[in-house]
C-alpha cells in the first residue's frame, strides 16, 4: 500500500513488535511503586486494581469506552442501559479511590450518552468541580439530528485541597478588538504576526484538534486523544514529579504527554498492540518534546501563528537537562 508523502502516522514494523513486546509488565501480585513507574501495563483494569500500591496517584485520568457500539481491535464494548452504564463504572471506579492521594485530581472523559452516569458515579466517591465540554473538528453530519461535535471531561477531585496552575494553562488570543486605556494597550501586546492577549482557561475548549493523518502524533487507534488536551489537564492539576495514572491508556497519549512535562506515570492498557504503540511514543518522546499547540509556555488557539510552529521545532530538540524530575523504574 502507497503512504502519501505527508502521512505521518506511526506505524509499528515486526523490529517495533518483538524489541516494544520486551517492555510490556503484567502484575500477578501487590507491587511497590518502583515497580511500575513509567510503565505500560498491558492487562485488563479490572485484575490490576487490587495489584497496584495505594495512595500513590496525583492526577487520575479515566478515557473509558463511551456508551455506546465500538470495536477496538480485539476488544468491543456493546451499549448499554444508562444505569447497567453507570453500575460497570462503579465496579472499577470506587476500587480506585484508594490509589489516590487525598489531594488528587480526577478528570473523567465521556459523551452526552454517559453524561448522567458519569455524573452520579463521580458524585459518590469525588467533589465535582466542573464540566469541561471540547469540540471535535472531526465527525460525520447527520440528516435527522444534530450534529455530535463535543465530548465532555468531568473535573473531580479528592477534597478541598487540590492542584490547579491556572497560569500554566493561558491561552494566547488573537486580539479581535483592541481596547486601549489612555492610549495604551489593556491586557494585549502587539507582536510579529498581530495582537494578543493571555487569557484564563474556561470550561470550553474549541482549540482541540483530534489527530488525523498528517500529525505525527497519529496512530492507527480509533478514539484516540490528543496530546494538547491532556498537556492542559496534566499542566493544570499536576506538578513536575507527580504521578498520572491512567487505567484506560489506549495507544499512550497520557504517559507520552506525562514524559514531556517532566511528570511521572502508570498506565494500564488491555490491547498489546496499543500497549506497543505507547512505548514506541513514549521512545519518541525522549527526542522530540513538542506538543501540537503548546509552545513557549502557552496555549494557542487553533492555526493562530508561525511563531508557534518555530516553537514547536524548538521543542523537538531533546532537552538541555536530561535529569528530569521523575523516578527510576531501577
Amino acid at each position: 500500500m502507497t503512504i502519501a508523502p505527508r502521512n505521518r502516522t506511526i506505524t509499528l514494523s515486526e523490529e517495533d513488535i518483538q524489541h516494544y513486546r520486551c517492555d510490556l509488565i503484567e502484575l500477578n501480585k501487590k507491587t511497590s511503586l518502583d515497580g511500575i513507574i513509567n510503565s505500560v501495563i498491558n492487562q485488563d483494569i479490572v485484575e490490576v486494581l487490587d495489584f497496584l500500591p495505594s495512595g500513590f496517584v496525583d492526577l487520575l485520568f479515566i478515557d473509558p469506552p463511551y456508551n455506546l457500539n465500538k470495536d477496538f481491535k480485539a476488544n468491543s464494548f456493546k451499549q448499554l442501559p444508562i444505569w447497567d452504564y453507570a453500575e460497570w463504572m462503579d465496579s472499577w471506579l470506587g476500587k480506585m479511590v484508594e490509589l489516590l492521594k487525598p489531594n488528587a485530581s480526577i478528570y473523567i472523559c465521556g459523551d452526552w450518552r454517559s453524561s448522567a452516569a458519569i455524573e452520579s458515579v463521580c458524585g459518590k466517591y469525588f467533589k465535582i468541580q466542573n464540566r469541561i465540554t471540547f469540540e471535535r473538528e472531526k465527525g460525520r453530519g447527520a440528516k435527522s439530528n444534530w450534529k455530535n461535535n463535543s465530548e465532555d471531561i468531568w473535573f473531580c477531585t479528592m477534597s478541598d485541597d487540590w492542584t490547579f496552575n491556572v497560569d500554566a494553562v493561558k491561552m494566547k488570543k488573537r486580539v479581535i478588538a483592541p481596547y486601549r486605556e489612555n492610549g495604551s494597550p489593556k491586557d494585549w501586546g502587539v507582536e510579529k504576526n498581530g495582537k494578543f492577549r493571555l487569557t484564563h482557561p474556561s470550561n470550553i475548549w474549541t482549540d482541540i484538534s483530534i489527530p488525523f493523518w498528517s500529525m505525527p502524533e497519529n496512530t492507527p487507534h480509533p478514539t484516540q486523544k490528543p496530546e494538547k488536551l491532556l498537556a492542559k489537564i496534566i499542566l493544570a492539576s499536576s506538578n513536575e514529579g507527580d504521578i498520572i495514572f491512567d487505567p484506560f491508556a489506549g495507544v499512550g497519549t497520557t504517559g507520552v504527554v506525562a514524559k514531556k512535562l517532566r511528570r511521572n506515570f502508570v498506565i494500564v492498557e488491555i490491547d498489546e498492540e496499543y500497549c506497543l504503540y505507547a512505548l514506541k511514543r513514549l521512545k519518541i518522546a525522549e527526542e522530540n518534546t513538542a506538543i501540537q499547540g503548546y509552545a513557549d509556555g502557552v496555549f494557542w488557539e487553533r492555526n493562530t501563528s508561525k511563531d508557534m510552529r518555530k516553537a514547536k521545532k524548538r521543542g523537538r530538540k531533546r532537552l538541555e537537562n536530561p535529569e528530569l524530575k521523575t523516578l527510576s523504574k531501577d
